[in-house]
């Protein structure tokens, strides 16, 4: 049998990183083939560098997708569904709205995959049938099937996958493709899952059971692995892999003697650690996503992020650039305490700092989290399509302290004003690190600004321009 498995992404959130000079495939669907017994032929597109074609005939097709690339996902399914395909629908917005997805999809896998993926196969095979209601398949971890009145089927597994003996993800199956082709990677893999904080808007406390226990491969399997990807640079998709010190340590040890490039997220709470950031650069470490978020104490306490401390910004780039690691900042606008100064507040703190890039979002509440419920009851969600809930391109919410359309205006003018020539010269003045990747890094992402942002940016003249 054949299975066609589908990395799905939105088309408007894939038109506002076009021009984007680093793309990193997901990890999902080829650690999913991994686990796919060997007796089903198994093919994959991700939609990051190509489109999916629902004309492809396969017995079986499986996709993932992030809330804002449902729609789109729905799209395919119906497609795939009009041809006589059986579709199987997971990931986040899975996790998050099984019976809305259910709706669109014979199968539905809420949660980690790796603990149901084999009887959901089993089940097609075999052609096994259930009655409308709730069924235990596996009486050890309490994995569940549940029937709906629509024959539609939910796969749950409340037992978090053990992450020891992980089967390695099936890089075959990522293909290159798109201008920038020669800056994907195929070195995606993971050595963590979790993380320990609750954030308000973070989905990852929805999408794994007991997020906050935090589960590790085992060091020696994760380098082996990492030994094996014929690939210089390396992507660890971990939630937050220096959550566990101990474990960071010892893991960035393993790597050291591979001579490879990594990079990977984290948070503030991790990184205070001198060992840490010595040991991360000396394996390969060139830089870390850090959810920075805000350049406001109170919009980072509203939203349960008090571990960031605004005062330390500054200090810890300097730590983060003696040791030659960049650091790639989350920025969010859009919290209850934000006001209208905050977008210059943000730009002046980061060219101030030296940050080295910066991946500026709006805040973006998704279903199943304590920001969406309390949004929902204040009546303060304006937006429910979906495909407008990326942070790049809709405000989907009404903040408490501007309009909408000033959080939109606000959000544009920052990232034109962030990456500006002026503002691009001054971060990397400061900071000095990576340039090689740096510079054309910066420059990817001042490319990208479009017409139409700059001409959104323009309406923010309440404020003026810092650089």
């Amino acid at each position: 049998m054949h299975v066609h498995l589908i990395t799905a992404e939105d088309p408007l959130t894939l038109q506002a990183r076009d021009r984007e000079l680093i793309r990193f495939p997901q990890l999902t669907m080829p650690l999913l083939a991994a686990l796919t017994p060997g007796s089903w032929t198994v093919t994959h597109t991700d939609e990051i560098t190509h489109t999916a074609d629902p004309g492809q005939r396969c017995d079986l097709v499986g996709i993932t997708a992030a809330t804002p690339g449902a729609p789109h996902a729905y799209e395919l399914a119906d497609a795939f569904r009009a041809n006589g395909v059986t579709v199987a629908m997971g990931g986040p917005h899975a996790t998050l709205m099984p019976l809305e997805v259910a709706e669109f999809a014979d199968i539905v896998v809420v949660g980690e995959a790796e603990t149901v993926w084999p009887r959901v196969l089993h089940d097609i095979e075999r052609e096994t049938r259930y009655t409308v209601g709730r069924h235990t398949i596996d009486e050890g971890t309490g994995a569940n099937v549940e029937v709906l009145p629509n024959g539609a089927r939910i796969y749950r597994c409340p037992q978090p996958a053990s992450l020891a003996g992980l089967p390695w993800a099936r890089r075959d199956l990522i293909r290159h493709g798109g201008w920038n082709k020669r800056w994907a990677t195929s070195g995606a893999i993971i050595a963590t899952r979790g993380c320990p904080h609750r954030c308000d808007y973070c989905t990852i406390p929805v999408l794994y059971p007991d997020a906050r226990q935090m589960r590790f491969r085992p060091v020696e399997e994760v380098a082996a692995e990492v030994a094996a990807i014929p690939d210089k640079g390396i992507v660890f998709w971990d939630d937050n892999i220096g959550a566990n010190p101990r474990y960071a340590k010892a893991l960035f040890r393993a790597l050291a003697p591979l001579n490879k490039w990594w990079t990977s997220q984290t948070t503030m709470a991790s990184v205070r650690d001198d060992e840490f950031l010595r040991l991360a650069a000396e394996s390969g470490c060139k830089a870390l996503f850090l959810g920075l978020e805000s350049v406001s104490q109170e919009s980072l306490a509203g939203a349960d992020k008090a571990h960031n401390r605004v005062s330390e910004y500054q200090q810890l780039l300097k730590r983060f650039h003696v040791h030659g690691i960049a650091v790639q900042a989350g920025i969010m606008f859009g919290f209850d305490n934000d006001t209208k100064d905050i977008f210059a507040r943000t730009v002046d703190v980061m060219g101030e700092i030296g940050l080295d890039n910066a991946t500026i979002s709006l805040m973006v509440p998704y279903p199943g989290t304590p920001a969406y419920t309390r949004l929902q009851a204040e009546g303060r969600i304006v937006d429910r399509d979906w495909r407008h809930y990326n942070g790049k391109t809709h405000v989907v919410h009404r903040p408490l302290l501007m309009s909408p359309d000033e959080l939109l205006a606000g959000y544009e003018w920052a990232k034109t004003q962030f990456y500006g020539p002026r503002h691009i010269v001054k971060r990397l003045l400061k900071s000095r690190t990576g340039l090689w990747w740096n510079i054309p890094r910066n420059v990817g992402y001042m490319r990208g600004l479009t017409g139409e942002v700059r001409s959104r940016a323009a309406m923010h003249q309440s404020v003026p321009a810092a650089q």
